[in-house]
């Protein structure tokens, strides 16, 4: 049977100690949570000052795809439970670490492995659990991607396998756009495979996360529960803005719960995944999952009893949840805009003056253009009055460079 954690003092023989890989906006909160726990946290990225280094126990520095490294690293901190938190990671290495006994990895390593991978978590989603989703293709060369996009019909969507927040995405509306995706693609890869999928399109209505959360019962077996939908709008396959609750026929969001089911109940262990599906009327398909929470679920931070950071930490402590919503609400994302180091925000106070808003700054190191930096918060009593205001809040944040 599983039981609860002890949870020890920081910085003290008795620590409970965490180590995230991957430390950004989101690793950040899942930081902080922890901490209100009592927890020892270690945080890990590839690039100094992260978001979470700031707030860590301690930090590192690392190239987390180096296995060796990462061994290292691990045997260095000796942590309780080990979070990957981004998609580019050595996930063989910790598969290797887990078996050998000398791990535990949340909310699995082959949890991991699958969800880096969009091969291997579509084909378990389609080919081993029968979940329905967009027709698709996998290629390794330019050659493969041109017949692959011609079996799925135009217009297709092609991503490198290796991917996140839309990175190396693009849409293809024809065979003479086929090249230009492949050479972008490969650009954004988090791991340069040399390998994509390319999808059809679904006619949907509309996408959701369905953040699900795997936590310890009374009885110590895993009781899965199920945050209420949350919709969003991507740009090239990037979250912009996101909603909660997001209004579904009863039988499509009974079918959302099933799939969210079999593809978590898969994969395994304890945590928070955000799982997307793609829905038109009563008809659900499955995208994609992160073992992990999602950025669309940063508007949890304003709109539920317990946040996705919050519902993630306690949950892979072993630890009871509350999935329960507070209010209606909406987040919008603070674009960068410029491509400089430590950029600074005006209009903060003005952004906050909008009616029940909230701002989130990262404390990203260096901004790019289409670079995530922050995002706006706002509960309404109805989620429309809420994204209105949290786009208004959003656009009030000026990003500026000072010399």
């Amino acid at each position: 049977m599983n039981t609860p954690r002890t949870l020890g003092t920081p910085l003290s023989p008795t620590a409970t100690k965490v180590m995230l890989l991957g430390s950004g906006e989101l690793g950040k909160e899942v930081i902080i949570a922890l901490q209100r726990l009592g927890v020892e946290v270690i945080a890990v990225d590839r690039y100094p000052n992260a978001p979470g280094h700031q707030v860590a126990h301690r930090a590192h520095v690392i190239n987390m795809t180096d296995g060796a490294a990462l061994a290292a690293l691990i045997e260095q901190e000796k942590p309780d439970l080990v979070v990957p938190e981004i998609e580019a990671i050595a996930t063989d290495k910790l598969a290797e670490l887990e078996a050998a006994g000398k791990i535990t990895c949340i909310p699995t390593a082959r949890a991991a492995q699958l969800t880096m991978n969009r091969e291997g978590i579509r084909r378990l989603a389609a080919e081993t659990l029968g979940l329905a989703t967009s027709p698709y293709r996998f290629a390794s060369s330019l050659e493969e991607l041109e017949a692959g996009a011609a079996a799925v019909g135009f217009p297709c969507v092609v991503k490198p396998v290796m991917s996140s927040s839309g990175k190396g995405q693009s849409k293809v509306d024809s065979a003479a756009d086929v090249k230009a995706a492949w050479d972008y693609a490969a650009a954004g890869s988090r791991v340069d495979s040399g390998r994509v999928i390319v999808e059809g399109f679904i006619d949907f209505d509309y996408e959701i996360t369905l953040l699900t959360v795997r936590s310890l019962g009374e009885d110590g077996k895993v009781v899965t529960q199920f945050c209420d939908p949350i919709g969003h709008v991507q740009v090239h396959g990037d979250y912009v803005e996101s909603w909660q609750p997001c209004r579904m026929d009863p039988v499509a969001l009974e079918r959302a719960r099933d799939i969210a089911a079999k593809v978590t109940g898969d994969l395994g262990g304890l945590g928070l995944f955000g799982v997307e599906l793609f829905v038109k009327n009563d008809m659900v398909w499955f995208s994609e999952v992160s073992p992990r929470p999602h950025d669309t679920g940063m508007v949890t931070m304003a709109t539920q009893v317990q946040s996705e950071f919050e519902l993630h930490a306690k949950a892979i402590l072993g630890l009871p949840v509350n999935v329960a919503l507070k209010a209606p609400g909406a987040s919008a994302v603070i674009y960068g805009q410029h491509e400089a180091a430590g950029i600074a925000f005006e209009g903060v106070a003005d952004a906050l003056r909008v009616p029940n808003s909230d701002i989130r700054l990262f404390g990203k190191p260096e901004s790019f253009a289409r670079r995530r930096m922050g995002v706006a918060l706002a509960t309404a009593g109805d989620v429309e009055t809420a994204r209105v205001n949290a786009k208004e809040a959003a656009s009030r944040v000026k990003p500026v460079i000072r010399k």
